[in-house]
């Protein structure tokens, strides 16, 4: 069995893929929200796997075909259920 280390940090470390270099900015204007802290899983990953926002965990895709790319699906933090 492997454990797996996982790394939370609460300010911003810059990564970037390919085809972009995401800053807290650029990352915010992308979601529409503000950043809280990110997790990155396993030793020397530069792409976090989680980034949680006020109202938003955003889950990082990678996607390498062509090049180096990511997804990010964003889930609400508080659904309200009714």
């Amino acid at each position: 069995m492997t454990t797996l280390t996982r790394k939370l940090e609460c300010e911003w470390i810059p990564f970037s893929t390919d085809t972009e270099n995401y800053t807290q900015e650029t990352f915010e204007a992308l979601v529409g929200d503000e950043f809280e802290a990110m997790m990155f899983e396993g030793e020397g990953q530069e792409i976090p796997s989680y980034i949680w926002t006020v109202n938003f965990v955003c889950i990082i895709k990678r996607s390498t075909r062509m090049y180096n790319d990511i997804s990010i699906t964003k889930i609400p933090r508080n659904p309200a259920c009714e």
